[in-house]
């Protein structure tokens, strides 16, 4: 990644090179593709992995978000467990996107919208959302983000959010509870490895 570079940079430079990734994903071992540019390019990273572990199973149907998915493990597990979901891969990095792309063709998913967060209809609701928020883009900035998304959830669904302790899990949290409008509800639902997993609630 070029110096001054983050994985949140819209359009990394450099040669993507694309490169094999073996890793497993909802309980099957497959084999992906990778590249330079994007969180976590190697491998699925911790917070990711006790996102995975703690958060319960997804809804089988309905429009689900990964919000900041990377290379895809969220929004690809998702997508493996609940064919029947529409699955909404999100992320600034449009090389993120693009390998989100290719690994859900490689898998055979059909139910794979990897996007950027303005080409999600306005009209949509989330039966969940999922996301490994990317905590390094500023407090300002992720609050924002927050506030852009979790206000979408339907009526009595569900957000997780993995946040490393160390990085503000708990002031987070505490954010989150006097922030949201009203009828949202906030608990820390796990803690395991360095990380929490924060519940939001509608309804």
């Amino acid at each position: 990644m070029a110096s001054g570079e983050h994985y949140f940079t819209s359009r990394p430079a450099g040669d993507a090179k694309l490169r094999p990734l073996s890793v497993r994903l909802a309980g099957r071992d497959v084999e992906l593709v990778t590249a330079s540019g994007i969180f976590s390019p190697d491998r699925i990273d911790l917070g990711t992995h006790v996102l995975l572990a703690d958060a319960p199973d997804a809804p089988a149907s309905g429009d689900l978000l990964d919000l900041g998915c990377g290379w895809g493990p969220v929004a690809l597990t998702l997508a493996l467990e609940s064919p029947d979901a529409t699955v909404w891969a999100v992320d600034v990095n449009e090389r993120a996107l693009d390998v989100v792309r290719r690994n859900a063709s490689i898998l055979g998913l059909s139910n794979v919208n990897a996007v950027l967060p303005d080409d999600v209809p306005e009209y949509l609701a989330f039966r969940a959302i999922w996301s490994n928020p990317p905590i390094r883009i500023g407090k300002d900035e992720l609050h924002d983000l927050l506030l852009r998304w979790l206000p979408r959830l339907d009526d009595d669904a569900d957000a997780w959010l993995v946040v490393q302790r160390n990085l503000g899990s708990d002031s987070l949290q505490r954010w989150l509870e006097a922030e949201l409008p009203a009828g949202f509800g906030v608990r820390r639902a796990s803690s395991s490895k360095g990380y929490r997993v924060l519940h939001v609630r509608r309804g």
